[in-house]
């Protein structure tokens, strides 16, 4: 097992592997410390899908971007938030849940990554190559389909491992001074600034890492491309405080998806509705003249239920 300070030194993500196994035994220590990994409050919000079935594979490949290392490494897991478990936990004892669905996903997928990663660490100390993949948000909902992943689990990312056929050289990081801060968070002059694209130049062929954050990050970028499957599906899977899974399933029927309440009251005028009322007393009303719909419940339920009582053919896409 190699010294970690030296495996941090040396270490970058890889990205050809040989078609080879694990060496027997390894799967069980590579999980084995997955598993050994710090959790919120004992609760172990997280799952490890490992999937080893080719075709399905080859599927989740497919709705993840240009990753052909997902069918080649030898072990792939998806490194998945879960709170369905704990959820059928409580009430197996005949608790009820709790309502904390922001906080629920905050821990999941800290416990999640805390888990992944050291299985990672694992891997890379037993000799492994490995790859995280966070292409697996490009096809966030068909990949849940695939998995049959139940509401209370979403994908956080994906995770080859494999015997390496490529040595490549570790990629910079950002100056510590950016990065490390005491006592007080401090912002950063344009001098800073300039220094952290210095440093990551490198990274790319160009020598400008602008470009790179420009694809990913800015207007227009991967992660703006993400963002409403995103929103839908972590929503449709009960971590959206303002509308009920089951309530998204129902407008989902009559086709209508959304993530929040600001992009249900979006949808509502975007349908001609032009009168949109929250009463205090616990109900909304939409108004199209001559109709008009009423909905019980939260805000955000209310409205959904208003929408629902609206016929089919007023409910676009």
């Amino acid at each position: 097992m190699n010294d970690l300070y030296t495996l941090y030194r040396q270490r970058a993500s890889v990205r050809k592997f040989k078609p080879e196994p694990l060496r027997e035994g390894d799967l069980d220590k590579i999980l084995f410390a997955a598993q050994r990994a710090p959790t919120d409050a004992t609760a172990q919000m997280y799952s490890l899908l490992r999937i080893s079935d080719p075709e399905l594979r080859r599927k989740v490949s497919s709705h993840s971007g240009s990753n052909p290392h997902i069918e080649t490494c030898a072990e792939f897991f998806l490194i998945l938030a879960d709170v369905y478990r704990l959820r059928r936990l409580v009430e197996h004892r005949g608790g009820v849940f709790g309502r904390w669905p922001r906080t629920a996903l905050h821990f999941a997928i800290t416990d999640a990554v805390l888990a992944g990663s050291a299985l990672a660490t694992m891997a890379e100390s037993l000799g492994y190559g490995i790859v995280w993949i966070g292409g697996v948000l490009n096809g966030i909902r068909e990949i849940r389909a695939l998995c049959g992943l139940p509401q209370g689990v979403v994908p956080v990312a994906g995770l080859c491992v494999g015997v390496p056929d490529e040595t490549p050289a570790p990629r910079p990081r950002l100056p510590r001074g950016l990065v490390v801060h005491e006592n007080q968070y401090h912002d950063y002059s344009p001098e800073a600034l300039e220094q952290a694209y210095t440093a990551m130049a490198p990274i790319t062929k160009s020598g400008d890492w602008y470009r790179v954050l420009e694809r990913y990050f800015a207007q227009g970028g991967t992660m703006e491309q993400r963002e409403p499957a995103y929103q839908q599906l972590s929503a449709q899977q009960g971590f959206e405080p303002d509308l009920p899974p089951e309530l998204l399933e129902a407008l989902q029927e009559k086709g209508l998806e959304v993530g929040s309440l600001g992009q249900l009251i979006e949808a509502t005028f975007a349908q001609g509705f032009r009168s949109l009322q929250f009463h205090s007393k616990g109900y909304v009303w939409i108004e199209k003249e001559p109709e008009a719909y009423r909905g019980e419940g939260k805000p955000g339920e209310a409205l959904g239920k208003a929408l629902l009582e609206a016929p089919k053919e007023r409910v676009i896409p």
